[in-house]
């Protein structure tokens, strides 16, 4: 625990509910901790755990249905639970700062973005107008937006998500706060720019002592930022230990459940499926005897079915202080028990890609995109005009590749890339502009008009929100019949009768069918989802983001899901994800997108084995990773948020990466387009000027 005088925020027993009826639901019980001056708490768990509404109540900014029942909050030796609304605007923003997931909840859209920090700054510190421009510009500089005049003179819309983030931290940090409550600030994020904005907020956090809280559900992102760690679930607090301690020997059931949930990149399908977390977080108003976890714990006993304290596990020195909301703890330390979760059944044969035959005479090509562009042009020719743009920009361009039987493709890029552009192209909801796709070998026409409805029901498409595939007033089993009844020609009551087993293929009891969407958790309507995908028994799946919105315990069932239906159909699948270790653990072959333009693929071993596309390199060096043995640095790869290249859009003829690239060739990147490169002893190809052997050389490998 921080020492008594480095103390900035002091939570005591403290329980958080909301009025319900007549009386109250907790959400948040009896959790206590410190932040010291200076030191980062990383608060992590799933959805529904009461992250947010802890971090509410530090703030007193809970909603008039909740309240802080019991327990108090002293920040720098004030009782916060104690000042008013006036009291507590004093100190909003010039003491106690929050960052929010969303930039644009933040942010005025109609003031500019400088304005509204000198704004705060003249409230705050009753600076002058130029005062506090001149202040408002060297923070703006300070978090490394590379023209910082120009986006201070920009509207909120104008920026990226990356430039939005850094605004807000800048503004947190200009009236330079003592605490700082950051609730999901990078989960929006690319993961080049997430890495970039975590590296920069240690530095700046650790530079002026300021205190954090740093709330997520990223267990990568806790380790690259955190000195502590404390576990919620279900609004308990189930653990809490130094960074390090934590990720190395978890004494806590939750705990190991959340870390062998998350796919390192090393891990692939073919070895064995995730261990995820069995069943779901209980309801506030139905929650389990004694230890609210005992339902999905593999150690539950009958002692489990009594009330559990916080046990304290320090071994008497400060810096190693931990504690466990477990009954077993010292039965997990000792190793005389296994917190896993149960060992899922092992993968089919024939789905690693590490074992997946691909020669082009014994694999048959599902599909083949050959040369496909996607352009969009300006509406009118005035706007064209007046904006100096061209006829036609290229959101895909020139793409070529190819998904054989049984394997699965991952598509990766940051946003922006074109991911989802050629998805909708393949798919037909996006007409393309150039080249031919082909299924089966049958080429196919650009949109879904001139399609064949045979060719709907071998191509089926599962979305990263899945309320755009399900209708809010239809039951979960309409959902599932109707596809089977249109695209398999299926009579109603033959299609009713295939609900149950495609339920069941997905995890799901018969009574689902019942249900509307809303009264489904995420995850469970992804799971529908994909239901609704197979039903028709596709030769071709395209899983556009589908788990990037979920939380890690449930990533892992979705992941395992469609790794076993795979194996049971034999289907194609193009995984699409700005996910680098997800994609490495899902799919069998890699493509990597920028900017419309694949820049490197091959199979899955060999893109993630150097040498490397220096655009794959920076994705690798920002994966967040759980080995918390290694220091953190910043990659080798630049990769701010583009701010500096942001203004700058490079296209045809150079290399579309020559702005952000550390080997930038001036008489060569700029004029020419990179050839196609083959290399030897990977087979995977990398497109650039670089020789590979040259490539690395320069990575050091």
């Amino acid at each position: 625990m921080p020492a008594e005088g480095d103390l900035i925020l002091g939570v005591r027993d403290l329980t958080v509910g909301y009025r319900h009826g007549n009386g109250w639901r907790d959400v948040v019980r009896r959790v206590s901790f410190d932040i010291a001056a200076g030191e980062t708490l990383g608060l992590v768990g799933e959805s529904g755990s009461g992250k947010s509404t802890l971090a509410l109540a530090i703030m007193n900014l809970l909603p008039e249905e909740g309240a802080v029942r019991r327990g108090s909050i002293h920040f720098a030796g004030e009782d916060l639970l104690a000042l008013g609304r006036p009291e507590m605007q004093r100190r909003w923003g010039a003491r106690l700062a929050l960052v929010p997931q969303d930039p644009m909840s933040a942010l005025n859209p109609s003031i500019r973005v400088g304005e509204q920090m000198d704004e705060m700054l003249w409230q705050h510190r009753g600076l002058s107008g130029r005062q506090a421009r001149a202040h408002t510009l060297r923070h703006l500089e300070a978090v490394q937006l590379a023209d910082p005049e120009r986006v201070a003179t920009s509207y909120p819309h104008q920026l990226s998500g990356g430039m939005l983030q850094r605004v807000l931290i800048a503004m947190a940090m200009s009236l330079e706060p003592l605490l700082l409550v950051m609730d999901e600030p990078t989960s929006s994020l690319d993961v080049t720019t997430q890495a970039a904005i975590l590296d920069l907020m240690r530095n700046l956090m650790r530079g002026r002592r300021t205190a954090v809280l740093y709330i997520t559900h990223d267990l990568g992102v806790v380790a690259r930022v955190s000195d502590r760690v404390a576990v919620l679930y279900a609004g308990d607090l189930m653990e809490m230990a130094p960074t390090g301690e934590l990720f190395r020997r978890p004494l806590n059931p939750y705990t190991q459940g959340l870390l062998d949930s998350v796919p390192r990149l090393g891990q692939r399908k073919g070895q064995a499926l995730l261990r995820a977390i069995r069943g779901s977080i209980p309801s506030a108003d139905n929650m389990p005897e004694g230890c609210i976890f005992r339902p999905r714990c593999p150690l539950a006993i009958d002692v489990c079915l009594q009330d559990v304290p916080l046990y304290s596990v320090t071994d008497g020195a400060v810096d190693t202080a931990r504690y466990s909301r477990c009954h077993r703890w010292d039965e997990i330390d000792a190793g005389e028990v296994s917190a896993h979760q149960p060992e899922p059944e092992p993968a089919a044969d024939g789905v690693s890609g590490s074992v997946a035959n691909t020669d082009d005479t014994a694999a048959d090509a599902v599909l083949e995109v050959q040369d496909v562009t996607v352009s969009y042009g300006p509406r009118r020719r005035l706007t064209r005009v007046l904006r100096k743009e061209s006829a036609d920009r290229n959101a895909v361009d020139g793409v070529s590749l190819t998904i054989r039987r049984g394997r699965t493709l991952g598509l990766v890029g940051e946003s922006g890339s074109g991911k989802t552009t050629l998805a909708r192209a393949i798919v037909g909801l996006t007409e393309r502009s150039d080249g031919s796709i082909r299924l089966l070998g049958r080429p196919l026409p650009p949109g879904l008009k001139g399609r064949d409805p045979a060719v709907q029901r071998m191509m089926q498409i599962v979305f990263q929100d899945p309320e755009e595939a399900l209708n809010p007033y239809h039951s979960i089993g309409e959902a599932l019949c109707r596809p089977v009844m249109r695209l398999l020609r299926m009579p109603r009551h033959d299609a009713m009768r295939t609900v149950a087993e495609m339920l069941g293929a997905v995890h799901l009891s018969d009574d689902y069918a019942a249900r509307l969407p809303g009264q489904l958790s995420g995850g469970e309507k992804q799971r529908v989802a994909i239901a609704r995908a197979f039903a028709p028994h596709p030769n071709l799946l395209i899983a556009d983001e589908p788990v990037s919105a979920l939380d890690v315990s449930v990533q892992a069932l979705v992941l395992n899901l469609l790794n076993e239906l795979q194996a049971e159909t034999d289907s194609s699948i193009l995984f699409i994800s700005h996910d680098l270790a997800v994609v490495a653990y899902v799919a069998d072959d890699i493509a990597v997108l920028y900017k419309g333009q694949i820049v490197e693929d091959g199979t899955t071993d060999a893109v993630l084995s150097p040498p490397h596309h220096p655009y794959t390199g920076m994705l690798l060096a920002s994966v967040p990773s759980l080995d918390t043995a290694i220091e953190f640095e910043t990659p080798s790869h630049p990769a701010p948020d583009e701010s500096s290249a942001f203004w700058q859009v490079p296209g045809p003829p150079g290399c579309r990466f020559r702005v952000r690239c550390p080997y930038f060739m001036k008489d060569l990147c700029a004029d020419r387009p990179p050839p196609r490169r083959m290399h030897e002893e990977t087979g995977k190809h990398i497109y650039c000027h670089i020789p590979p052997d040259e490539l690395r050389e320069k990575e050091g490998t």
